[in-house]
């Protein structure tokens, strides 16, 4: 499964590059995370509930932040497993672009693949389900910086 798109986020490509590094922000901002902790340089453990169609689980997993361009772009990797329910692994390149001094244009392309019971649901609602969390998580983390950048 392949996704891509861009959000604009109120705030300075450095703010929204320390964000994007902020395990306090990022687990506020994944929808479903219970835990995010950070377990070593450019690596955090990650604990998601997750609800697509009838089959609810619980991840866990670990998350790796590679190629690091600060403040420009990283990739974040991860991969979890959900007991009876599959797994899940995949990554995204992010990439930020400065729009104008105070606003940020942050591009995604997401590359995920699942297995298990979750990939037995269907191609349709997996991708449905998927880009819904990837829009609420964009949507949060767009809040989140611009709040913080206008309390300065």
């Amino acid at each position: 499964m392949q996704m891509n798109d861009s959000q604009r986020i109120p705030a300075s490509r450095e703010q929204v590059w320390a964000a994007l590094n902020d395990p306090d922000v990022l687990k506020a901002c994944i929808p479903g995370c219970q835990s995010l902790e950070v377990t070593g340089p450019n690596e955090m453990t990650a604990t998601v509930v997750f609800k697509v169609g009838p089959v609810k689980a619980t991840f866990g997993g670990k998350v790796t932040l590679s190629d690091l361009d600060p403040p420009n772009s990283y990739r974040i990797s991860g991969e979890g497993s959900g007991g009876v329910a599959g797994f899940a692994k995949g990554g995204a390149m992010v990439r930020l672009e400065s729009e104008s001094a105070d606003v940020t244009v942050l591009h995604y392309d997401v590359d995920a693949q699942i297995g298990g019971k979750l990939a037995q649901l269907g191609a349709r609602l997996i991708n449905s389900t998927a880009t819904k969390l990837a829009g609420e998580f964009f949507k949060s983390f767009a809040a989140v910086v611009g709040a913080k950048a206008e309390a300065g």
